[in-house]
């Protein structure tokens, strides 16, 4: 997000996210641990592992409806698989483990839309819904970080599957907050949907 529309004060940036369990979470703390103490860059370990789904900025009174929005549209969503299979990077700055297969992203994508044409209409900025999904490692680097470090990752491997279950709102004040927890949303297991 631009950091312009941080200045806002009306406004708050919201963050639906997917979290690894308990095992692979561990596994990707150690990594950012890693990256953060060999390539001297405190950000890596500071974020939590996470995947982003959707990243908007609204007004708090914008809340409630957005969390009715969202429990309606992720009640029909079921539960799905992700894999993360070794690293890759947004040249320059961003250091991630790679999301194999992006379709349960882009679904989810299509079915938010109605979120984004919600914080438009309210004068918000249009809403980021992510179709290309990927755990950041370490973000905001330095360019001669950024390509030592993908140098090196380029070599790495890692693997790690899981069910993702659950989707969590998050919100914060600014870009360097410590984000809030506002709802989580479950999501019906894929088999008992329509049973």
């Amino acid at each position: 997000m631009p950091e312009y529309i941080f200045q806002k004060p009306e406004f708050y940036e919201y963050l639906l996210i997917a979290h690894p369990p308990k095992e692979v979470n561990n596994q990707l703390k150690e990594e950012k641990e890693t990256f953060s103490s060999t390539y001297k860059v405190g950000v890596a370990k500071k974020t939590l592992p996470h995947i982003t789904i959707a990243d908007f900025l609204a007004r708090e009174e914008m809340e409630e409806t957005i969390i009715r929005y969202l429990r309606r549209i992720l009640s029909t969503q079921t539960s799905f698989w992700v894999t993360l299979n070794n690293y890759s990077g947004f040249p320059e700055h961003t250091v991630f483990a790679r999301v194999q297969e992006h379709q349960p992203f882009k679904q989810l994508a299509a079915s938010l839309k109605v979120i984004d044409q919600y914080v438009r209409s309210n004068g918000c900025p249009p809403a980021k819904l992510i179709t290309y999904p990927h755990l950041s490692i370490a973000r905001r680097l330095q360019q001669n970080i950024y390509e030592k470090a993908m140098f090196e990752y380029s070599r790495k491997t890692f693997y790690a599957s899981f069910e993702v279950n659950e989707l969590v709102l998050l919100k914060r004040k600014n870009q360097f907050d410590t984000c809030t927890q506002v709802s989580v949303f479950k999501l019906p297991p894929a088999s008992n949907l329509f049973n």
